[in-house]
């Protein structure tokens, strides 16, 4: 009985190929975009483990002002007993090569607290010249033939772009030969009350980076489970159109003795295995997936976070283990219903063929009914909840009550239209469009959700990039950027310019750094003139703020900073120095964009005060524009002077833009395709029994022809609708990105604008999705021999 009714369960995709591509497809496109942004996310935060990872060991030991410590504060601890182990880390640049230095002082190193060989053998060559260094086996290709390196030994267990060597020799090529990064002490290891004032215990960096990065993150998860959501739509769809095309057939099998428990493991053992095989297929495409998003992915933490992620993919056994898990989850999800009619079914149950999914007056109480709690949910998460996470459960909220409410409004529309058409053929139109609702709802909606967040992704990216180009047009006043090797060759520089024709001022720049609320600051040091005065974007200030902040009595705060700690003009602040606490207000807020840090700006000599070591490397160099080529060339001339223009600088970032939100922009465009697909499969697999329905039709003198045209405009008709309604959608989407989810992941509010040349755009590719989805159908349809039509229409009767 077991292999006979297998056979009978088989011989239905057999005869409907069609149908079990559909299926097939569903799994594989959910799997492939679900499993492919775990992939991308999983690829990042292993490369914050081996960062966190190369040096190990227990507690980190920093100063209290963020600064690098003196080499005596090493000495001193050792001293007083405690096992700590020097670490210095920088940026060093060999040639066109941008490394990350990690240089480690071995003998006081905790046991495997970093791949350097502990054997005897091994430190001498490790510590003496030429020393030895490890890195990843595509470092160590990039960096053939550099002069002034030691001998480079591949190491698995070094990120891509770092160096890991003798501290140093570290000190040497930074330069810092008296300053350690932290100290590594055991865990559990507390800082001394004697150095308690500048010393504390803080988080690793790679503790730092899944802070900062958990935004971006969850945001890729967001757009990894909508995207899965409306795979399982197609899923859905197919099997539940199955469902109904084998009722026949299953009580019959019920009629011919096989058990209700026995038809419904046989329909789970079916969804079982086509689960696994569209499973591995969608595994395998979300592999190819995620290699092509990598760069990009890579290049948006870069650009938001500054996070070094090597542009390949390497995956364990348990993700493809996890990727066919879930695909087997969303069938099994999506076949419960089916499986549940099934067990249910009695062996003389009438064979009562229901359209696709049922007719829907009977689901759209109850769908209202969900869409008015998920409104309200909404609701309450946007008066209550404060968190990330609200804010994307508020979306996901508001998404879902949109999708289940707009079958119910498309009907209502239709039925208002139909009440007004002339005609026999005009009513006839618009009772069959919601008659269609009943088996098109679903893609209807998994269209609606694409193309409403779309729209809000769309909308949001779009009022980013306007306010971050005029941003940056504020931001970069002066003609000329600089950064030199050291604050010496700067301060020579500058003294050049001073005296050079057409040059206005050479203006210092300096950064300390420090920790504020537990995170890490930046304290940007500049030199007063009115590039900063008349250009610099405040969000709030006291009155006259500029010259408070030259007269050392107030600074400027960042957004982010301001957001954080609830700061607000007038507003007091102390900052931790190596000194000491600097206590100064708040005299404005102003705008940061893309920079995940909290930053202060302060006057050069008040940053120098309490930061004596501070070095001036950069220069802003207002000039004539007409001398601005001639100074260019000359001041490229400089050895390791690293020169821009304005308009270069601006063209970066723009670059460095486009990069960051390449992936959120290529997610959006597979979640539009999978959704064209939807209602592609969903046209597809109802065009059998469409037959059947306009068989009459064509017996009462409409030619195929006009039929078919019928069969397109409705789809194309249906899905101008849900374009329309996607707009409002779209737009509350954006608002939640840039009024709630944005401030709490970055900890900045983005203005909305309106696009509408985007919108209609959009509404044009609504309208050609549903052409393209209904074009085989309707030819087909136009195609249909006459026999077959009137074997159809004698059926029916």
């Amino acid at each position: 009985m077991t292999a006979a009714l297998a056979q009978a369960l088989a011989s239905y995709w057999r005869r409907h190929p069609l149908e079990l591509a559909t299926l097939l497809v569903g799994l594989m496109v959910a799997t492939a975009l679900w499993s492919g942004v775990q992939a991308l996310n999983a690829e990042a935060r292993r490369s914050y483990a081996e960062a966190a990872g190369l040096v190990s060991g227990g507690a980190r030991i920093v100063a209290a002002d963020g600064q690098r410590l003196p080499l005596s504060d090493y000495v001193a601890l050792r001293r007083a007993g405690l096992r700590v182990s020097p670490v210095l880390e920088g940026e060093w640049r060999a040639g066109d090569v941008d490394l990350h230095l990690v240089g480690v002082e071995p003998m006081t190193l905790p046991r495997g607290a970093a791949p350097i060989g502990e054997e005897a053998a091994a430190l001498p060559a490790f510590v003496l010249p030429p020393g030895r260094a490890f890195a990843a086996p595509a470092t160590i290709a990039r960096l053939a033939g550099r002069p002034g390196l030691p001998e480079l030994v591949a190491s698995g267990q070094v990120p891509e772009g770092t160096l890991l060597l003798d501290i140093g020799r570290a000190a040497g090529l930074l330069g810092l030969p008296d300053r350690v990064s932290y100290l590594l002490a055991p865990a559990g290891t507390g800082v001394p009350p004697a150095f308690a004032d500048r010393l504390t215990v803080a988080e690793g960096p790679a503790d730092d980076l899944a802070r900062l990065t958990d935004s971006f993150h969850l945001n890729l998860t967001a757009f990894g489970f909508l995207s899965f959501l409306v795979g399982l739509i197609i899923v859905y769809a197919a099997i539940g159109l199955a469902f109904e095309r084998r009722r026949p057939m299953l009580r019959t099998l019920r009629a011919l003795g096989v058990p209700a428990r026995g038809l419904a493991l046989a329909l789970l053992a079916e969804i079982l295995a086509l689960a696994l095989l569209g499973g591995a297929a969608g595994m395998a495409g979300g592999y190819l997936m995620a290699a092509a998003l990598l760069p990009d992915v890579a290049a948006s933490l870069n650009g938001l976070y500054g996070a070094h992620v090597p542009g390949r993919l390497a995956l364990d056994p348990a993700w493809w283990l996890a990727g066919l898990g879930i695909a087997t989850f969303g069938a099994l999800a999506a076949a419960g219903d089916s499986l549940w009619r099934a067990f249910h079914l009695g062996p003389l149950a009438a064979a009562r063929p229901e359209a696709w999914l049922g007719a829907l007056r009977r689901r759209l109480v109850w769908q209202a009914g969900a869409a008015v709690l998920l409104c309200a949910l909404a609701l309450a998460l946007l008066l209550l909840g404060g968190s990330l996470l609200a804010g994307f459960a508020l979306m996901g909220a508001l998404l879902l009550g949109a999708a289940l409410l707009l079958p119910g409004l498309l009907a209502l529309v239709l039925a208002a239209l139909g009440r007004r058409a002339k005609g026999p053929v005009a009513h006839w139109l618009f009772a069959d469009g919601r008659q269609r609702l009943g088996g098109l709802s679903l893609a209807l909606m998994a269209l609606l959700l694409a193309l409403g967040v779309n729209v809000g992704v769309g909308t949001m990216v779009s009022s980013f990039r306007a306010t971050f180009l005029g941003w940056l047009d504020q931001r970069l006043g002066a003609e000329i950027y600089l950064s030199a090797p050291d604050g010496a060759a700067a301060e020579v520089i500058g003294a050049a310019l001073a005296t050079t024709p057409g040059v206005t001022a050479a203006l210092p720049i300096g950064a300390a750094r420090s920790r504020f609320a537990g995170a890490p600051l930046e304290i940007y040091a500049f030199t007063d003139d009115p590039l900063y005065r008349e250009g610099w974007p405040l969000l709030a200030a006291l009155d006259r703020p500029w010259d408070r902040v030259a007269a050392g009595d107030a600074v400027m705060v960042n957004e982010q900073m301001a957001r954080r700690a609830g700061l607000a003009p007038g507003d007091a602040l102390a900052i931790p120095t190596a000194t000491g606490a600097w206590e100064t207000r708040v005299a404005g807020v102003y705008s940061d964009y893309g920079n995940p840090e909290a930053q202060v700006l302060a006057p050069v000599a008040q940053v120098r005060a309490r930061w004596p070591e501070l070095e001036l490397r950069r220069l802003a160099v207002r000039a004539d524009p007409a001398s601005v080529p001639a100074l260019l060339a000359d001041l490229r001339g400089r050895e390791g002077v690293d020169v821009t223009d304005r308009a270069g600088l601006r063209a970066s970032a723009e670059r460095v833009f486009e990069k960051t939100f390449a992936v959120t922009l290529a997610l959006n465009t597979l979640t539009l395709i999978v959704a064209g697909i939807a209602l592609l499969t969903g046209l597809l697999t109802l065009a059998e029994q469409r037959l059947g329905q306009l068989a009459p039709l064509w017996a009462l003198g409409l030619t195929r022809r006009r039929l078919a045209a019928i069969e397109l405009g409705q789809a194309v008709a249906l899905a101008g609708l849900t374009a329309l309604a996607a707009l409002p959608l779209g737009l509350a989407v954006a608002w939640v990105l840039t009024e709630v989810i944005n401030p709490r992941a970055f900890g900045w509010r983005l203005p909305l604008l309106l696009f509408p040349l985007d919108w209609a755009r959009l509404f044009l590719f609504a309208l050609a999705t549903g052409a393209l989805a209904a074009l085989w159908p309707a030819l087909r349809l136009a195609r249909a021999a006459p026999a077959d039509l009137i074997r159809r229409f004698s059926d029916e009767r």
